[in-house]
């Protein structure tokens, strides 16, 4: 959630040219997500809601970096529309996905209720690549300016191409793979649902 309300923040840093204070939010962010990421596993605290809220948060903090570095002038603007248009895309296919597979009775209040579930995402292997490169990309353009690396750095324009074709290639794989969307069968369904809290009986 901290992402979440903490992206526009961001993002108004950069566009202010704070890029010191938006990296060091940045880096802050990165820390206690890792750190609540590792919590979460070590306690066996995941949920099906976290596991839509987190990449939600992730998304949101990515989005934001790309619109205001691309603003800025520090990200070539087509590639700045290859990843929103990427992200653009996958989210009409999730809401169609999602609306395909809802268990019936199909009611806008059963398809925004994130405790039932319908299917299950899987990323490939291309799109782990993907983010992680984007997550790199957006580090070190904001870190550019603040350690004084030129903008044409070959390192940078290396990395600047290499996000933009795992992107492209990421977003295909979703569209086109058979296994990159699990459609969950109804005992899969069943046994991720919240299971209802019976009182004791008083005697």
């Amino acid at each position: 959630m901290a992402r979440i309300l903490s992206a526009p923040y961001i993002g108004y840093l950069i566009v202010q040219q704070d890029y010191g204070l938006a990296l060091a939010g940045c880096v802050v962010l990165g820390l206690t997500d890792a750190l609540d990421g590792y919590i979460a596993r070590k306690y066996n605290m995941q949920s099906f809601v976290g596991s839509i809220i987190d990449p939600a948060a992730d998304k949101a903090l990515m989005t934001t970096l790309t619109l205001a570095l691309a603003y800025g002038g520090l990200l070539p603007t087509t590639l700045a529309v290859v990843i929103i248009g990427r992200d653009v895309a996958l989210s009409f296919a999730a809401f169609f996905i999602r609306w395909a597979t809802l268990p019936g009775p199909k009611t806008l209040k059963r398809y925004f209720d994130l405790s039932i579930p319908s299917v299950e995402v899987r990323p490939t292997v291309i799109s782990k690549w993907n983010t992680a490169l984007q997550l790199s990309l957006m580090g070190a353009t904001l870190a550019s300016p603040v350690f004084g690396i030129p903008a044409d750095f070959v390192g940078l324009v290396g990395l600047q191409w290499l996000t933009g074709a795992t992107t492209v290639f990421s977003g295909l794989g979703y569209l086109t793979s058979k296994d990159a969307v699990h459609r969950l069968t109804k005992a899969e369904v069943a046994k991720r649902l919240p299971k209802p809290h019976i009182l004791p009986k008083r005697k």
